[in-house]
């Protein structure tokens, strides 16, 4: 059926992700018809795409603190609404077996497939209308105050028009800089966009040091800007990445010093002296081995460590010589040049400007009846399920007052 035999609704939403499928079911819950457009020819792709096809839907540890913004108390009205224990009760309803795989992260057992299943399932109950390859071609204001959407498969009408249609990351899978569009044609500032959540690229000599270790994983602390986060690093062909990679690649930008300690949770020195008196005959880099993998850690003694200390015995180094190796394990001076961009990006940081935005409503307050949701908004969430909680916290937000 076209959109055209149903022209008339009380609320429009454009982007069927996570934050846009929430607010329908939000909305359609308090009897409101609204109607769903999507440009792609199914909903909730990234959702699919998540957590290697599990989903990680939420993080119990949800705080504001998680996020990144202009204004750091604006996602604060809307997460403490629709807190994680909202979504897993929704989740526990429709029967879907999760697990906490670590730091609050949920995951489904089975597949993300049933996280889409359960928003449309609801969507559905109360009478949603979900538009899949129906892409939009112009928005206007009538006269009447009701938003006009040209699209695909005809014209739609309402009196509330929410913008959910994300940001610029993984374009493969649609992404498009629509909803920033749409914010400026109605006046809104949209602040720079970046990728975030990122893998991060190295050049010239800072990569050809890492030739030949593409794939090998270590625990870090990588820290930048006054954050810091202990999680793995993953060596690739093009650079680092991993969680600890992505998490800070998010407060990184070039030319931003960038701190990574390879032996989180321990000073160096205390560590290196420890050793020293345990293995006196230990050869350095056979005692870094046993922290770090072994290739590794020849690597680091061939490259970054002083003089040949590598291949000496612990009880050979004195004490300026730890000390110096103990610098280079605490701060590895590794200098990253840029990052992977939008393509291989998990979220967009920046976006449209919260100051022109009602935190209680996700409305504007420059155009009434016009709400913008989730991803396209200047809030970004950490790894972890963060985004996803943000993206249920705001379409909640918007459902209850569109």
């Amino acid at each position: 059926m076209s959109a055209r035999a149903h022209d008339h609704y009380d609320l429009l939403i454009v982007g069927g992700g996570a934050a846009g499928l929430m607010c329908a079911l939000t909305a359609g819950g308090r009897g409101r018809r609204v109607a769903v457009v999507e440009h792609a020819n199914r909903v909730g792709k990234k959702i699919l795409m998540s957590g290697g096809g599990r989903c990680n839907f939420t993080n119990t540890g949800t705080t504001p603190a998680n996020y990144l913004s202009a204004n750091p108390h604006y996602c604060k009205s809307a997460l403490a609404r629709y807190t994680p224990w909202h979504f897993i009760e929704m989740v526990d309803r429709h029967r879907i077996a999760w697990h906490e795989k670590e730091l609050g992260q949920l995951f489904c057992d089975v597949s993300s497939k049933l996280i889409v299943k359960m928003l449309v399932d609801e969507c559905e109950a109360v009478g949603v209308r979900i538009l899949t390859s129906c892409a939009v071609e112009r928005i206007g204001l009538d006269d009447d105050g009701r938003y006009r959407l040209a699209t695909s498969q005809g014209v739609l009408r309402a009196p509330r028009l929410v913008v959910a249609c994300g940001g610029l990351s993984i374009p493969s899978m649609g992404a498009t800089g629509f909803g920033y569009e749409l914010a400026r044609q109605f006046g809104h500032e949209v602040l720079p966009t970046r990728a975030g959540l990122v893998p991060l690229t190295l050049s010239g000599k800072h990569l050809e040091r890492m030739h030949g270790l593409s794939g090998l994983s270590l625990p870090v602390t990588a820290s930048c800007n006054g954050q810091s986060f202990s999680n793995a690093m993953l060596v690739t062909h093009r650079g680092i990445s991993g969680p600890a990679i992505l998490q800070i690649s998010s407060y990184w930008q070039p030319g931003d010093a960038l701190h990574l300690d390879l032996l989180p949770g321990e000073d160096a020195l205390d560590w290196l002296q420890r050793q020293q008196a345990a293995r006196p005959a230990a050869e350095l880099q056979t005692v870094l081995s046993d922290a770090m993998p072994r290739r590794f850690a020849q690597r680091l003694c061939e490259v970054w460590l002083p003089g040949r200390s590598g291949h000496r015995p612990m009880r050979q180094l004195d004490p300026p010589q730890l000390k110096a190796i103990a610098a280079v394990l605490s701060a590895w001076p590794l200098v990253a040049s840029g990052t992977e961009g939008y393509r291989t990006a998990e979220v967009t940081l920046g976006g449209v400007d919260t100051d022109g935005l009602s935190s209680q409503t996700m409305e504007s307050r420059q155009v009434p009846g016009l709400h913008f949701i989730g991803e396209v908004v200047d809030v970004t969430g950490w790894l972890g399920g963060y985004n996803f909680q943000w993206a249920w916290a705001s379409g909640h937000a918007a459902g209850l007052a569109a």
